[in-house]
């Protein structure tokens, strides 16, 4: 069976029209990596073991399960799809236009609003100190922290710096090849291998150098699966190998967009060995674990593997599911997925702030996470839709500004004889 993928057109769309061959399920998928963010953020506070500075009164390994669910797949999905996005904006940019548009829409955010989402989380962490007695009135407060190129703060706007990498990354690997491969010869190579490895065993063939990583990181936590690179300038090696391999891999799959219609015929597989590893792994990991597996040893080898297998599989199992059931054209699929770069800007430092107020409320711990992640996406989409969509920085973010809808003219009556 073959899905509707036709010659898709970019994430920046003319002010007053959409190609009719824009890729609505990569659109959908992007969107929603980045809106699950929300909920996977909210789910912390109520683990049955207090990782997140802020603890509920309400908890459960529910919360750890659906936080897991959801960290599995999300950004290694995410950066796939953008790896294929960074390409098919080179071709048609050129690597100068390509260049200007990364360092304005992903660099400029990531410089413009880091301080006040920074100020928003010390905000949240002050609160909460003060609701728990941990501030003693009158007392000397306690020496701010210190940050270096080692563990300065990127917070969740990690993934805008650890993208302008793989940007920079793929403009040098890329160089010399557009540079000497006049007659195509290198390029026509590389589909060939795309293709030969696009089948249900490129989750193992991702998978391996990934479990490599893991195995060799001596701080590797099992449970988070891929490390979080939100401190230091320097990422950590298993999350540039394990985002890289996918970014590149959807780099290299916008040469073939045949290929997507192999990934989506295959996704009932990737579905079935997503959910295999991914419940493997949890349990290898001893759930919500926040213990490393320091030493490589042969235990940490097989979790190493099922989880490297679990990232990559359901990663590619959302890539598949999105195109065989959301390609068609959805106006609040849209909505959202134009919204999901403003949401998740903003969003963790309503989410702690959220978490701080209700920590102590009566009530089941999943009507307290509805609450939270509902209230912020409420709080988020108002304020796209009032101060983003349709002013300057809707074209800023996301390439393009709606404008406001206007009345339509009403005929003049004609005037009477």
């Amino acid at each position: 069976m073959q899905y509707a993928l036709p010659h898709y057109g970019d994430i920046v769309m003319p002010l007053t029209q959409t190609p009719p061959d824009r890729l609505h399920g990569l659109d959908a998928l992007r969107g929603g990596a980045l809106l699950l963010g929300v909920v996977l953020h909210a789910s912390l506070s109520f683990f049955p073991t207090q990782i997140w500075i802020v603890g509920d009164d309400s908890t459960s390994i529910g919360a750890a399960w659906l936080f897991f669910a959801i960290h599995i797949f999300r950004m290694t999905a995410f950066f796939l799809i953008a790896g294929l996005f960074a390409h098919m904006m080179l071709s048609r940019r050129g690597w100068l236009g390509f260049l200007k548009d990364r360092v304005i829409r992903i660099g400029g955010p990531l410089a413009t609003f880091w301080t006040p989402v920074m100020a928003g989380i010390i905000t949240a962490l002050v609160w909460n100190a003060h609701i728990q007695g941990w501030v003693t009135p009158g007392a000397e407060p306690p020496p701010p922290p210190t940050y270096d190129w080692t563990n300065f703060p990127l917070t969740h706007l990690w993934f805008l710096y650890v993208l302008l990498i793989f940007y920079a990354a793929a403009l040098i690997l890329r160089s010399p090849f557009a540079m000497l491969d006049r007659s195509g010869a290198w390029g026509r190579l590389v589909d060939r291998l795309t293709g030969a490895v696009t089948g249900p065993w490129t989750p193992i063939l991702l998978a391996i150098p990934t479990a490599w990583a893991f195995w060799q990181d001596p701080a590797w936590v099992a449970f988070f699966a891929v490390p979080t690179p939100d401190e230091g300038i320097v990422p950590d090696t298993a999350a540039l190998i394990a985002f890289g391999l996918a970014f590149g891999y959807g780099f290299l799959l916008d040469r073939r967009r045949d290929l997507l219609n192999r990934i989506a015929q295959w996704s009932p597989i990737f579905v079935g060995v997503a959910v295999t590893a991914g419940v493997a792994g949890y349990i290898l990991a001893g759930g919500p674990n926040l213990e490393p597996m320091v030493e490589p040893t042969m235990d940490k080898a097989i979790a190493a593997g099922v989880m490297a297998l679990a990232v990559q599989s359901s990663a590619l199992a959302a890539m598949g599911l999105c195109i065989r059931f959301l390609s068609g054209h959805s106006p609040v699929r849209r909505y959202l997925a134009d919204s999901s770069y403003w949401v998740y800007i903003l969003h963790l430092p309503l989410v702690m702030l959220a978490q701080v107020w209700i920590q102590d409320w009566a009530g089941p711990w999943w009507l307290k996470l509805a609450g939270v992640s509902l209230g912020v996406m409420a709080v988020c989409l108002i304020s796209y839709e009032l101060l983003i969509r349709h002013t300057f920085m809707g074209r800023w973010l996301n390439g393009r500004r709606v404008p406001w809808r206007r009345s339509p003219p009403q005929p003049t009556a004609a005037p009477a004889e």
